[in-house]
């Protein structure tokens, strides 16, 4: 059962005090009965659909999937949606209160945003508003900036002015793992070995921009990973 699976377990027995409890807690579950989460992950979820200004039924129905309602209870989670997006009047307290609450358990928190993520998607195209909404979600759920790079480079692919993206990694990579690719590209792109391979002169002008972009980004990469974190 996934953690998705478990929160429509838990909002089931909200509407229904008879229902079968949830699934014992995991690593990356909430808390059995802790209904509060229910509410707020369903809140943020409606407040991520409106964050571009319109909820779409391709919204509606990427929340559905992500939160998987049982059979014959799509209805009633429909209602449920509908409801806190329009009532729910600040998400921020939502982030905070999951990300205060569960911040030992990062792996969920990052499911909260892969779903998050998802329904952004849904109608085809991520917007300003949208990216904005969830790298706050994931401040106020205590992710770092580079954590958030990797979370949104592993939902939407990486940006192509990310450093990490220039020598082919996703933000996280340790900085051994960036400075071998940094030397595997930085050989590969060298505008002499183009040169000497007699390639054309406008080839090897862009294999020297490229190489001073590869050189850019490891430079880049290196002092982020070279800076220590503040612990707070």
């Amino acid at each position: 059962m996934s953690v998705w699976s478990r929160i429509v377990t838990l909002a089931a027995r909200a509407f229904d005090p008879e229902a079968d409890p949830p699934a014992p807690s995991a690593e990356c579950a909430p808390d059995p009965n802790d209904v509060g989460f229910t509410a707020a992950v369903i809140g943020l979820a409606a407040k991520m659909a409106k964050a571009d200004g319109l909820v779409s039924e391709s919204e509606i129905a990427a929340a559905a999937h992500v939160f998987r309602p049982p059979p014959g209870e799509e209805a009633a989670f429909r209602r449920a949606f509908l409801i806190a997006r329009q009532t729910v009047l600040g998400y921020e307290s939502y982030a905070r209160q999951i990300g205060r609450k569960y911040r030992a358990r990062p792996c969920l928190l990052e499911d909260v945003l892969d779903g998050l993520f998802h329904i952004a998607a849904a109608d085809g195209v991520v917007g300003a508003a949208e990216i904005a909404y969830l790298a706050r979600v994931a401040e106020l759920f205590g992710f770092s900036d580079l954590e958030f790079r990797r979370i949104k480079a592993t939902n939407l692919g990486p940006d192509r002015d990310d450093p990490y993206a220039v020598l082919g990694l996703l933000p996280g990579a340790t900085l051994e793992e960036a400075r071998r690719a940094w030397r595997r590209l930085a050989a590969e792109n060298h505008p002499d070995r183009m040169a000497s391979r007699g390639a054309p002169p406008e080839f090897v002008a862009i294999a020297a921009q490229k190489t001073a972009a590869i050189n850019a980004a490891w430079t880049l990469v290196r002092e982020e990973l070279s800076t220590p974190v503040a612990v707070d």
